[in-house]
């Protein structure tokens, strides 16, 4: 019986890597461990001599011609490429961009919130833009949106620095944060505690893989007032914390 959908499983490139005698030319162009050209040799000649030299014939560019063939221990291509991939991955953080918005009458609860929200994406050398608005009469108090905006760049002074001064564009205060570097950076404080707690309790470590463990996974955007109910009351109802049922 075939499957209705297919699998939901992301396989490396390295994966499709043929090797030995799954490669299919019948000459290849030879590459040693020292990434220098051996020139071009017919398949089981170059087959045995990976097998001489006690490694494997691994195909690297399999659409060239004839296809480039390294002589490698698997072990070892499969170690690098996936290293090669890590630094790939952290450059794409790198490029982007996490909003985080606020209010100028947030809850001390959600600025904790939000705040650790802003910790994670730095710590995973993301930037974040910081972003708040002002509804209604409270434009004629802009100092107050001022203030919160720079309490929490304060808070963040270990993981990033902002890229400008926060500006009033609108009817909102915009400033942008970069992540510090790894070796000045400090430490996300959730992933200390989680590491102390595993050093405490081993056997806790590797819970179900189904996601029985809470995730940490930052999301694309903290809005104010929608995701965490960021008001004075706590009711999801707006900044002023009025009563739906009383009104009209």
């Amino acid at each position: 019986m075939s499957r209705p959908f297919s699998p939901r499983t992301f396989s490396s490139p390295v994966s499709f890597t043929r090797v030995n005698g799954k490669i299919r030319a019948r000459e290849v162009r030879v590459i040693d461990s020292d990434k220098k050209q051996l020139g071009v040799l017919s398949l089981p000649d170059a087959i045995n001599l990976a097998r001489n030299q006690g490694v494997d014939l691994v195909e690297i560019a399999p659409n060239a011609t004839p296809p480039v063939c390294r002589l490698i221990d698997f072990g070892k291509y499969r170690y690098e490429q996936a290293k090669q991939e890590k630094e790939a991955r952290k450059h794409q953080h790198a490029n982007k961009v996490k909003e985080v918005q606020l209010s100028p009458n947030i809850d001390p609860h959600d600025f904790g919130v939000k705040l650790q929200h802003a910790i994670n994406f730095l710590c995973e050398d993301m930037k974040v833009k910081i972003t708040l608005r002002f509804r209604g009469r409270e434009m004629a108090h802009k100092e107050f949106g001022f203030q919160q905006v720079e309490k929490f760049i304060a808070s963040l002074t270990l993981f990033g620095h902002p890229d400008a001064p926060a500006k009033l564009i609108g009817k909102g205060i915009n400033v942008m944060l970069s992540p510090l570097p790894r070796a000045k950076r400090a430490k996300n404080p959730r992933q200390a505690e989680r590491d102390a707690e595993l050093a405490a309790h081993p056997e806790s470590d590797g819970e179900d893989e189904n996601g029985s463990e809470s995730s940490d996974e930052p999301q694309d955007t903290v809005e104010d007032g929608k995701e965490f109910g960021d008001n004075n009351n706590g009711n999801g109802n707006g900044a002023s914390g009025v009563d739906p049922k009383t009104v009209g």
